[in-house]
């Protein structure tokens, strides 16, 4: 015996035709996760870049002294190498890459591409500063890599600037293939 997925759409009079709850739920299964990663990466960005110790030249807190600590520990030395290049430039991209992600996420632009950033950087996250969180799951990095990936998947299709423009192209074109 095999099951497949659940593609049918019931309706009953009191919905409206719009379907059941779980077929709503299923809808909107992305949106919570989809504001936290988007409310998070904003916090981050903007945590960096509202520190005064973390673009600083050295002291505590200071980015180029964290990746100094971690780069023998990492399982990519070579990108911590090339961040230690220019410590305050590698922050700024980091917080500005952040920021970016974090709001396509939220407001549903460019959510694929966002939320690929967003993996992106979480990967490197997780390939340098925790990778030696024993046991692994002490980490953070590699659950946020995990919660994008979702997102790169499926982008926003519901309540996001996306499905606005993805409607209004449609518009123009007379409904066209879906």
């Amino acid at each position: 015996m095999t099951h497949g997925m659940r593609t049918e759409v019931h309706t009953s009079p009191e919905s409206g035709g719009r379907g059941d709850r779980r077929d709503n739920a299923a809808r909107y299964a992305l949106l919570p996760l989809r504001i936290f990663l988007g409310v998070t990466f904003i916090y981050a960005g903007l945590d960096k870049l509202t520190d005064g110790a973390f673009m600083k030249d050295s002291g505590a807190g200071f980015v180029g002294d964290m990746m100094r600590a971690v780069r023998d520990s990492s399982a990519v030395p070579a990108l911590i190498d090339l961040a230690l290049k220019s410590p305050a430039g590698f922050g700024y991209a980091i917080a500005l890459g952040e920021l970016a992600v974090g709001i396509g996420a939220l407001l549903g632009l460019l959510t694929r591409l966002a939320a690929l950033g967003g993996a992106l950087i979480s990967l490197s996250l997780w390939l340098t500063v925790s990778w030696a969180a024993d046991p692994y799951y002490y980490g953070n990095d590699l659950p946020y890599l995990m919660a994008w990936l979702p997102l790169v998947l499926a982008g926003a299709p519901l309540l996001s600037l996306d499905a606005v423009l993805r409607s209004r192209r449609r518009g123009r074109t007379g409904g066209g293939f879906r």
